[in-house]
């Protein structure tokens, strides 16, 4: 039996991935939490297989939490499970170690596939996202689209900026120096095309985190 975390800043998203797998033989639901930094916690006093998790979450956001994931539990699969935009996000959670990329828009049927895809040792991807994969290598290097050209590094940051995080403060979460951040924001403005944080602001809330 798959024993899946569910990670979610929402009440009823957490319930209601548990009461689908309620009933479930081959997948149990073996917690649930709100917030990034109490997925560590919680495994220090219990075992998952896999975890299926948003992205903007407080305190520790999703992809820094991968990050995190991917070298202190390695065997740990997760699943990004988001209502972010797929052609933004999904390859560069992928890069940054997710096993899998999934829409909250997806159905009962396709959220267990893609569980039982991913404990399986597979990579889970949308039909549409695997076909652009299997035309390109990345997205970023496959469109035009000026936001799918940035880094997974870049999106966190701009994440960050978005909801009005001062650079200090970025660089303790990304656990970068705050030289760095800027160095971040400066590509930011150039490949976004605008010349002022003001801008880069507007910008970042375009994507709709």
């Amino acid at each position: 039996m798959i024993k899946l975390l569910v990670v979610d800043s929402h009440p009823i998203i957490r319930k209601g991935i548990e009461l689908l797998f309620v009933a479930s033989k081959d997948i149990k639901v073996v917690g649930g939490v709100s917030n990034g930094e109490a997925i560590f916690d919680f495994l220090k006093q219990e075992k998952a297989d896999v975890i299926l998790s948003e992205i903007d979450l407080p305190k520790l956001n999703g992809i820094t939490a991968l990050r995190r994931l991917s070298k202190e539990h390695p065997n740990i699969k997760v699943l990004m499970f988001s209502s972010q935009p797929e052609e933004i996000y999904a390859v560069n959670t992928i890069k940054a170690g997710a096993s899998g990329y999934l829409s909250k828009t997806a159905n009962i049927i396709t959220i267990k596939e893609a569980i039982e895809k991913v404990a399986a040792g597979e990579t889970y991807l949308s039909n549409n996202l695997a076909s652009q994969l299997a035309f390109a290598k990345g997205i970023h290097k496959s469109t035009k689209s000026t936001y799918k050209k940035l880094s997974t590094r870049e999106i966190e940051v701009l994440k960050l900026i978005s909801v009005g995080k001062k650079n200090k403060e970025i660089a303790q979460e990304l656990e970068i120096n705050e030289k760095t951040v800027s160095t971040y924001k400066s590509r930011l403005m150039k490949k976004l095309h605008v010349d002022n944080i003001v801008d880069l602001i507007n910008r970042a809330k375009l994507m709709e985190f």
